[in-house]
């Protein structure tokens, strides 16, 4: 089964206490209220185990999808989505959407 991992940082001047606030009250139950969507979190990048400096991203998110193919034809464009990525990207710099699937 193919997940989405989403990758991005901030951009200047949100504040991640503003940007987790929409997560926790627009994004979660907007998206996991989608019947494709099995699960969905996002994880604040905090530190590098190895090396220094800072994470090259803010935001990683994972998307359990059960059906890919329905949610990019019919979820993508519906009004739900649409609706949250507009308000995302008026958060967020530099988001890589990629398509995943488990190496077994």
């Amino acid at each position: 089964m193919p997940n989405l991992i989403l990758t991005y940082t901030l951009k200047p001047g949100v504040t991640r206490e503003h940007f987790e606030a929409w997560v926790r009250g627009a994004d979660y139950p907007a998206m996991r209220g989608l019947k494709r969507v099995s699960a969905f979190t996002t994880y604040r990048a905090e530190a590098l185990l190895v090396g220094e400096g800072k994470p090259p991203v803010d935001y990683v998110e994972l998307f359990t999808i059960e059906d890919m193919d329905g949610f990019t034809r019919e979820d993508m464009p519906g009004e739900t989505v649409q609706r949250i990525m507009g308000e995302f990207f008026a958060h967020v710099d530099n988001p890589a959407f990629m398509i995943v699937s488990e190496v077994k």
